[in-house]
Formats: structure tokens, sequence, C-alpha cells
């Protein structure tokens, strides 16, 4: 009797994927990303940037007195700092862009050790105009008391001329004009700087100047009107 053996053919189960290919075909779950701005309308840190206690006290003391309402109450406590701390508060606050604080801080500075750098009125300016307070660069040129030639004077006074033209502040210009003229602007004792000439001429001409600028561009040339 013959007998037939059958085999039952194996059965092949399914592989696991590979970690790898599971890897590559898995989606990958994104973080949210989380930013942090600026608080209080500060700027980057500066490098080197040092302020003294006296100088931060000053600065927090006078926010406090802007929120309140009371900023007069703090002239008594800021004519008895130094006056590079004066300076230090004034750029700091410029820096954070409280404007009305600095012009506050710059007529203390103003009144306790004049005169004052063009250069640092020229800041003030720039960072009115940043800020859409224009009507204010009227009243801070018009309180400035006189202007003195000189090489560093000339070249504070160009920045300031910069500034002013491009704030657009047609009163403040022809008010930096009639003081340089005052000042003997043009004359033997302060001869006329071809630079500063310049960039005053431009400007008058363009806020609608056009008899200032011709004067100004004949002062450089040394034709002076009387």
């Amino acid at each position: 009797m013959s007998i037939s053996l059958s085999f039952t053919p194996s059965l092949t189960l399914p592989q696991p994927p590979s970690l790898s290919r599971r890897n590559a075909t898995a989606p990958r779950r994104r973080l949210p990303s989380i930013r942090c701005g600026p608080r209080d309308n500060r700027g980057p840190l500066l490098k080197g940037r040092i302020l003294s206690s006296e100088a931060i006290q000053s600065i927090q003391s006078l926010k406090r007195a802007h929120r309140t309402g009371s900023i007069s109450l703090s002239l008594p406590p800021l004519r008895r700092l130094l006056k590079a701390d004066l300076l230090a508060v004034i750029r700091e606050l410029l820096r954070q862009d409280h404007c009305t604080l600095a012009v506050h801080v710059l007529s203390t500075l103003r009144s306790e050790y004049p005169p004052l750098d063009l250069a640092l009125y020229a800041d003030v300016v720039n960072a009115l105009a940043r800020n859409g307070e224009r009507e204010e660069i009227d009243r801070l040129v018009g309180e400035i008391e006189g202007i003195e030639g000189g090489y560093e004077s000339d070249k504070a006074l160009g920045k300031l001329i910069r500034a002013v033209m491009g704030a657009e502040r047609r009163e403040a210009a022809v008010r930096v004009y009639e003081m340089m003229r005052e000042g003997g602007w043009g004359s033997d004792s302060w001869e006329a700087d071809e630079y500063v000439a310049e960039v005053l001429s431009k400007g008058l001409r363009r806020l609608g100047e056009e008899e200032l600028a011709a004067e100004v561009a004949s002062t450089q040339r040394g034709r002076i009107r009387t």
C-alpha cells in the first residue's frame, strides 16, 4: 500500500518595517517657536554702556513722575547730578524713546552746565523726529541761546543742521541760520565752512527759503551781504 505525504507550505509572516524606514516615513512634530520682544520701548543693549546708580535712580524717578503727572517735582534731584550723569540719563532716555523726559533733563543740563554741545541737540532732534514730535523741535531750537564757531563747533553744527533739515522744520532751520549770523558766521572771526554752507543752503531751498539759501551760498563764496 502506498502512502502519499503532503507538506503544508510554510506561511511567511510580514516583517516589521525597519527602524530607519519608520523614521523616514513618520511625520515630524514641529514645536512652536517662542519669540521674546522688547519691553517698555527699550532698544538693544549697547556694548560698553555703563550707568551710575544715581543715573539709574533718576531715570526710574522720572518715569514714575511722568506716569503720575508730577514731572516738575523731579527737577531738584536732577540738579544734584554730575554733568556726566545728566548726559548719561539723556542718552538712555533717548535710547528708550522717552523724548519728553529727555528734553526735561536737557533743560536742567543747559541751566547747570552751559553751553551745551550742539551734537547733543542734534541727537534730541533726531529722536523727536523719529517719534513724530516734530513741533517740539522748533521749541527746542528756540531755546538755544547762541552758536559759536570753531572747528569742533562746525562739526556739531553740521550735525544739527542735518537733523533739522531731515525733520523738515522750517522755523527751526531759519532760527539756526539767524544764530549763526549773530555769532559772526561768514566773517573774519568765523570763516564759513564749505560743508556747513552747502547743507544749510540746500536745506533752506528745499524748505522754500530761496532768499536765505542764496544768502548762505553767497556768504560761503565770500560775498557777505550787509
